[in-house]
């Protein structure tokens, strides 16, 4: 893990290298407009006001001509002006977006630029001292944006690029994006049939395919196996409910943007749910509740609905309606700590079965727009707090983050490629317990409110779908392989042999198919590789004479020979550890 230094040496060459870009665009193209260029991970971006878009040839006259500016080793100046010189000073340069920043910034904040060159611009810093310190850069792709994040404003041009300290590190890491494209789920979805995406259903809606849809049904047996393990109930909810539960719930005033529009049904105003949480309040409700009876674990895989615009989806990362892992549980104050430890347990058993043994934890806190009294928020931070502590989990904080009733508990997994995704969180809330007043009767008669904890394993099933395929490059381990065993005979005659390996192997529980088409044993193989299939089993006059198994590894050439009984062996073993062996390799 980096030092805190070295990453912010990183940001300072990343933001210097955007102003680069910015300098480079307006020396090649003074008609354009800048407005914002932030670091992101592993680079930067600028957003640009301009009629036509970047093209690619653009791109490599830009970076060359930064490449220009850099050697020319121009002092990067850094200056405070008042409010309004700075304001004169842009409109001058005919940079009009440059004026609605500077009227964002707090009255009592400085107005700073940084100027290298003929080139000036707005922005806090730092950046390095000089430009021949940025030198291992490279623009990487264009896209559409608009400004401030609203579709209502004028569309922008975005240039993305990547920074480092030196060429060997962009090497790799050009080299890491190119190892990137080729597990891009989008692309391995379609070739290997899991899922679909058309015009005619909509944008952001999935059609899982049926093998996408096999390892969806492995993926939701594990899980819920695992839940009756721990004391989990699952329950359903339906997939509309009446606005009159959402405005109690706070969604329509803290989600509204991101709820699809009310329908109309007999009068009353509908919408697609976007959260689980108050249909399981509904089911809490549904009875009187004794301490007891606490706690209760409702768990649901439930779909829900945002709405996202449509700039941002991507294929099962950012979809409009998704399934989350979803569960709910309502416990006495006392149980709050034990509880969410036992949720970061299940959490970390089942993010390790699936093969992601490395993870970031970050403990988010109060944000700006909350609701409930500062006192039950700082209960429930510490609570997280103690629990992770306990677990002896190391984490950070990530200050103003918690959602707007309560702080949370995130956790990153990383990937075959190094790549951070946010996948599980468990959340407490106190504030909706209170809205749709809940409660239970305690040993001594009277009644309280429950502390509710909300909290997700995968996130949802798109996404950690999405993330797996990448992971593990399509070749998925076998316990999670949509076809576990393909059979390949050489020959007509060595049929009938197949169709009883084939029974047998079926039989035992494993997914077999077979190739019976009249081509060579070698392309064969070479297809069911592509498909990456784990085991091919090669059948031919040896072993039908024999009553033996030729087979194969998806990325072996060796041969081995097992009985059928012998092979079934192993692969059950293999499957009931869920052992994950060679599947998380570079392809």
């Amino acid at each position: 893990m980096t030092n805190d230094k070295t990453k912010t040496d990183l940001e300072t060459i990343r933001h210097s290298a955007a102003h680069l870009m910015a300098q480079a665009v307006k020396q090649l193209y003074p008609e354009t407009q800048v407005t914002i260029g932030p670091v992101i991970e592993d680079g930067f971006y600028y957003d640009f006001y301009r009629k036509s878009p970047f093209v690619p040839e653009d791109l490599e006259k830009i970076e060359k001509r930064m490449k220009e500016i850099s050697l020319q080793s121009l002092d990067i100046i850094r200056k405070e002006m008042p409010r309004e010189e700075a304001l004169k000073m842009f409109d001058d340069m005919n940079e009009p977006f440059k004026r609605e920043v500077i009227n964002d910034i707090a009255s009592n904040d400085p107005i700073s630029v940084y100027t290298q060159g003929e080139f000036t611009d707005l922005c806090r810093g730092p950046h390095v001292e000089n430009t021949k310190f940025l030198k291992s850069f490279k623009l990487l792709n264009t896209s559409a944006s608009y400004w401030r994040g609203d579709e209502r404003n004028k569309v922008l041009q975005r240039i993305y690029g990547t920074a480092w300290h030196t060429d060997k590190e962009l090497r790799l890491y050009l080299k890491r994006l190119e190892e990137a494209k080729k597990r891009d789920h989008r692309k391995l979805g379609k070739e290997l049939d899991l899922f679909s995406v058309t015009d005619e259903v909509g944008p952001g809606l999935i059609l899982w395919h049926p093998k996408g849809s096999r390892i969806r049904c492995l993926m939701e047996d594990f899980w819920k196996e695992e839940h009756f393990k721990n004391g989990y109930e699952m329950v359903h909810s339906p997939h509309a409910a009446k606005v009159d539960m959402w405005k109690t719930s706070g969604h329509m005033d803290f989600y509204k943007d991101n709820i699809f529009s009310p329908m109309d049904i007999e009068g009353k105003e509908y919408v697609m749910k976007p959260m689980n949480c108050p249909f399981h309040i509904q089911i809490y409700k549904s009875r009187l509740r004794s301490y007891r009876d606490l706690p209760v674990r409702y768990a649901e895989l439930g779909t829900v609905y945002r709405y996202e615009r449509s700039g941002v989806l991507h294929g099962l990362l950012r979809v409009r309606g998704f399934t989350q892992d979803d569960a709910h549980l309502f416990c006495r104050p006392n149980q709050i700590e034990e509880e969410i430890i036992k949720v970061l347990d299940l959490i970390l058993l089942i993010l390790k079965s699936f093969g992601f043994n490395e993870y970031k934890v970050y403990l988010s806190t109060r944000p700006d727009k909350f609701v409930g009294s500062e006192e039950n928020w700082e209960k429930a931070t510490n609570a997280l707090k103690q629990a992770l502590e306990k677990s002896k989990l190391k984490y950070e904080i990530d200050p103003g983050e918690g959602v707007f009733y309560g702080p949370k508990i995130d956790i990153k997994i990383k990937d075959s490629l190094n790549r951070f995704w946010q996948v599980s969180t468990v959340q407490v809330d106190f504030n909706l317990p209170q809205r749709f007043d809940i409660n239970y009767i305690e040993e001594d008669g009277q009644k309280y409110q429950p502390i509710m904890l909300h909290r997700a394993l995968m996130g949802s099933l798109e996404r950690f779908f999405g993330c797996l395929v990448e992971h593990y490059a399509g070749a998925f381990p076998l316990w999670l392989a949509p076809v576990q065993i393909i059979l390949l005979p050489i020959t007509d005659q060595n049929h009938e042999y197949s169709d009883e390996v084939f029974k047998k192997l079926t039989l035992s529980g494993f997914r077999v198919e077979k190739d019976l088409r009249n081509e060579k044993i070698g392309f064969k193989i070479r297809d069911a590789q592509i498909q990456k299939i784990p085991y091919m089993i090669v059948i031919g006059e040896k072993e039908q004479t024999n009553k033996i198994l030729a087979v194969r590894k998806r990325r072996s050439k060796e041969t081995i020979t097992f009985t059928i009984d012998e092979l079934t062996d192993k692969l059950s073993l293999e499957v009931s550890e869920k052992k994950l062996g060679e599947s998380i390799q570079p392809i």
